[in-house]
């Protein structure tokens, strides 16, 4: 199971998607301090204070589940299209989320001007390419077993 490198690369997604849930994907300054923006929501950090101004919980539930999906993913080892047809739905999940995370972040107070983007805006396509990785190695998967069935 762990040693099929489809494991570790379905396992990379997963710990990057759940990585995004805490790093901050868009940051501004505002005049009362710094505006970021995080798949949780949008948050100010004031010299006085510390608040979240809009919640995003559904973003936050999608990734977390997408994450959760990738992990799980793992333990299909042996339906090989079931592991495939898991890959396609986590893309268009991360697919998804990405467009979402960009709408949302359009939200954050003064819009995007000015703003400064961070490694959470890269996770997404790291993630895809790890599933696109992992897609790679169960086809591998299934052409050398096809291979060792035509010896017989």
């Amino acid at each position: 199971m762990i040693q099929r490198v489809q494991s570790v690369w379905l396992f990379l997604a997963a710990i990057t998607l759940l990585i995004l849930l805490i790093l901050p994907l868009v940051t501004r300054q505002a005049e009362a301090g710094e505006i970021w923006f995080q798949i949780g929501g949008i948050y100010e950090k004031s010299d006085t204070a510390f608040r979240q101004l809009v919640s995003q919980t559904a973003l936050f539930g999608l990734t977390l589940v997408t994450g959760l999906l990738c992990l799980v993913n793992i333990f299909f080892f042996k339906n090989r299209d079931l592991q495939k047809k898991l890959i396609w739905l986590i893309s268009l999940f991360i697919i998804g989320l990405s467009v979402w995370a960009g709408m949302a972040a359009t939200a954050l107070p003064g819009g995007l001007e000015g703003a400064s983007f961070h490694i959470g805006a890269g996770l997404p396509v790291i993630s895809l390419i790890f599933c696109a990785l992992a897609y790679r190695g169960i086809r591998q998967d299934e052409l050398l077993i096809r291979s060792a069935d035509r010896l017989r």
